[in-house]
């Protein structure tokens, strides 16, 4: 093992401080960021006119609904499209 005079640091607490100093850097830029685009937004919400209420659409009667196919008008439709054979 070898040993270090006192105060020096290794290559890899370098990289390490280099690393940490880099993640602060781009954490700073994000409050910054998103500070700014708040503010903007804000702006924005408050210059805005209120939005209307959308009128709701009188409900039309319900349609008659369509009885299910039968299986037997399938089965026929199936054998003249001649996928049963």
């Amino acid at each position: 093992m070898s040993e270090k005079p006192h105060g020096q640091k290794s290559a890899g607490d370098k990289g390490l401080t280099d690393y940490e100093a880099e993640g602060r850097a781009v954490r700073a830029n994000m409050e910054k960021l998103r500070a700014l685009r708040l503010a903007r937004e804000a702006a924005e919400g408050a210059a805005a006119p209120p939005a209307r209420a959308k009128a709701k659409k009188a409900t039309a009667k319900p349609a008659k609904k369509e009885a299910p196919a039968k299986l037997s008008d399938w089965l026929a439709n199936q054998q003249k499209g001649g996928f049963r054979t």
